[in-house]
């Protein structure tokens, strides 16, 4: 009986010990619809964009995209994947917000600085020097010949 006494409490340290051991943190990296940057939920399935995390929305099942865990501190609580810092580097959007063709850091540094590695204007995309301040170096296509200027030099209702 001592013998299995000391088993047990082998047992149990070895459980204790294992417990208290650091885990690895879960990758969560995933490719949202769009090609886009994603949170992967606990289901191993769900990829939500990363600009629906800490959103005050649960979008996964458990509502591990909003634990204070992860929403306690923006951004330096999100994982660096899910970040991208604007020229001023007080400034960040999530990583799906980059090259997406809108002005999110307020300066186009999400569009067109070196940084942010954006594409050139895709298919659906027209590319000029915009005059509103939404755009940076693309506008959409669908605001091309709508009798509205858009782009320096009238490119949009002339060329597009």
């Amino acid at each position: 009986s001592a013998l299995a006494l000391l088993i047990v409490v082998a047992a149990l340290a070895s459980g204790l010990a294992l417990a208290l051991l650091p885990r690895a943190p879960v990758n969560r990296f995933c490719t949202a619809p769009n090609n886009k940057t994603g949170f992967l939920c606990d289901d191993r399935v769900t990829c939500v964009p990363a600009s629906w995390v800490c959103d005050r929305v649960s979008n996964c099942r458990n509502g591990e995209d909003e634990q204070e865990q992860l929403c306690g501190d923006l951004p330096h609580s999100l994982p660096g994947y899910l970040v991208f810092y604007c020229s001023n580097p007080r400034s960040w959007v999530y990583a799906d917000q980059r090259c997406n063709g809108m002005n999110e850091c307020g300066d186009c540094s999400d569009e067109t600085w070196s940084l942010a590695a954006c594409p050139p204007c895709g298919q659906e995309w027209w590319s000029c020097s915009p005059v509103h301040f939404e755009f940076c170096s693309c506008i959409p296509r669908r605001l091309c010949r709508d009798g509205i200027q858009h782009c320096l030099g009238w490119s949009d209702e002339f060329l597009c």
